[in-house]
């Protein structure tokens, strides 16, 4: 009866993930029972499809012809604090990017080193948690490359990223395994569909881990550290909304 009920809750993670978890205010996400029952189904669904797929299997990409006619923006629209608006108004020349944690040799890049650096561009298509997709051309540095230069120790097993914007008074994160960080389409992009990075697509830099939803794709990037742990790391489960409405950390697509 134990085997047959784990089972069962390991192959009922995607119903869960995309029904369960954008109700995370009512009584049943709030019960630790269905806690349990979701974190188990979210270990089972991650290992199923790192099982099947290929470690660095490519998402689709498409051809100019398919680019949305505009590119949907959401969650924040614009950080609005007085550092971002300043930056904003210079352009983003005063833009860092940090790289830290367990790194040997932590970096600090500016808006203009990024976008000197050798470049990927891909047109892909943005999955929302919400149910609405659109296609867009993205340009950015290959994160490996990044990491690269600051050699990541052995203790190391994820990034988080942080952001300069955050919802409901917490500040915005979200994180990623290293799987997911060398794969050769996740790149920190600063520009779509061939122009500078809108305000509210995420100006000057966002993720695009283009093999996850789109809430995984962090906006307003200000930092990636390298850490061994998620625990201690708001609470502990990956993200914002990992954290606030118990959305799926894996949330492989």
């Amino acid at each position: 009866m134990t085997k047959l009920l784990t089972r069962r809750t390991i192959l009922g993670g995607a119903a869960l993930g995309a029904g369960g978890l954008l109700s995370g205010c009512d009584a049943l996400n709030r019960s630790p029972a269905f806690q349990n029952l979701l974190a188990t189904a979210e270990t089972g669904n991650f290992h199923v499809q790192r099982a099947l797929g290929d470690r660095m299997e490519l998402a689709s990409e498409y051809t100019i012809a398919d680019l949305s006619p505009t590119f949907r923006a959401n969650g924040t629209r614009n950080p609005d604090t007085q550092n971002y608006n300043a930056s904003a108004a210079n352009g983003f020349s005063d833009w860092q990017l940090r790289l830290f944690g367990l790194v040997n040799k932590p970096q600090s890049f500016s808006f203009a080193a990024l976008q000197s650096m050798p470049q990927r561009t891909q047109i892909t298509r943005h999955d929302c948690v919400e149910g609405w997709s659109a296609i867009g051309q993205w340009t950015g540095v290959p994160l490996k490359l990044l990491l690269d230069l600051a050699q990541l120790r052995d203790t190391a097993n994820f990034l988080i990223f942080h952001c300069a914007d955050s919802l409901g008074g917490r500040p915005y994160y979200e994180s990623t395994d290293l799987l997911d960080a060398f794969h050769p389409q996740t790149i920190i992009a600063h520009r779509l569909n061939g122009e500078l990075l809108p305000i509210e697509n995420g100006a000057p830099l966002r993720l695009r881990v283009e093999r996850q939803l789109g809430y995984k794709h962090a906006k307003y990037l200000t930092g990636i550290e390298a850490v061994a742990s998620l625990d201690g790391i708001g609470e502990g489960k990956g993200g914002y909304w990992e954290d606030v409405a118990n959305y799926e950390w894996y949330a492989g697509i």
